[in-house]
């Protein structure tokens, strides 16, 4: 008599049909959570407020912002690494801690949906670059971190600094501003998971304070929402973050140390 046969195994849905779900999965209660839009505007204003005073003391203290590697460093790092830290604090006064309320969660499974989503992401990214620069003109194509280390001759040290920055330390900041505390102020309002995926996608491209190049940045971070979209929880955002920042980032390394023009 032969043995029964084994059911095959369960294939893991497809990105489609992760998609698909959003609508059919209700978002679990945030219970516990005493913080919504309010925290994210303190967030943002600390952001802002910690930009203006680093500019500020630099130009009273006769600081040349176009060459002093000071203050690219801070200039460029310090106001989203106090933003984050502010969200962080937030969550732990007013709720139950990052872990829980910007789901922060760890799940391996979220991070190969995040490299997935982040090599698209990086495809995405070149071919929509490529457009973006040919509509503005490559005179106007360029990042406000791009422009801070233009002409700018960065010591090693500090070249590494920005790409690390870059890469790693700002994406887990941005992530924990905008797609996790923004989208949790965004349900707790009892909206729906794409209202959280749209508005997070839009304010996140219109905080960096570029007009010219938020309809890029909107592109750009359609695949990083998406990664927090099906996966509810932030570590696959933050993964396809990281993955999608690593060209320029590499980019930003190589100009600042003289390697490219």
């Amino acid at each position: 008599m032969n043995p029964p046969l084994e059911p095959p195994p369960e294939q893991p849905p497809s990105l489609l049909d992760s998609v698909r779900a959003v609508s059919r999965e209700p978002e679990p209660e945030r219970e516990g959570q005493r913080w919504g839009f309010g925290a994210f505007l303190l967030v943002e204003a600390v952001f802002i407020l910690s930009a203006v005073f680093i500019t500020a003391i630099a130009t009273t203290s006769g600081t040349d912002l176009g060459s002093s590697v000071s203050f690219v460093l801070f200039g460029s790092m310090v106001p989203t690494v106090l933003a984050a830290a502010t969200a962080v604090v937030i969550t732990r006064v007013r709720g139950n801690g990052p872990l829980i309320d910007l789901r922060l969660s760890w799940d391996w499974a979220d991070v190969k949906v995040g490299l997935k989503l982040g090599l698209l992401g990086i495809l995405l990214t070149i071919v929509a670059a490529t457009v973006w620069s040919k509509v503005v003109g490559t005179q106007n194509a360029t990042s406000a971190i791009g422009e801070l280390v233009d002409g700018t001759a960065l010591p090693l040290s500090a070249a590494v600094v920005m790409f690390v920055y870059v890469c790693f330390l700002g994406p887990v900041c941005e992530e924990l501003i905008y797609r996790g505390l923004l989208w949790g102020a965004i349900e707790r309002q009892g909206w729906s998971r794409w209202a959280a995926f749209l508005l997070s996608t839009v304010i996140f491209a219109a905080s960096h304070l570029e007009p010219l190049r938020t309809s890029l940045l909107i592109i750009i971070a359609l695949p990083i929402g998406i990664a927090r979209l099906i996966t509810r929880r932030l570590t696959a955002s933050v993964v396809a973050h990281v993955v999608n920042n690593f060209l320029p980032g590499l980019t930003l390394l190589l100009v600042a140390t003289g390697v490219m023009s």
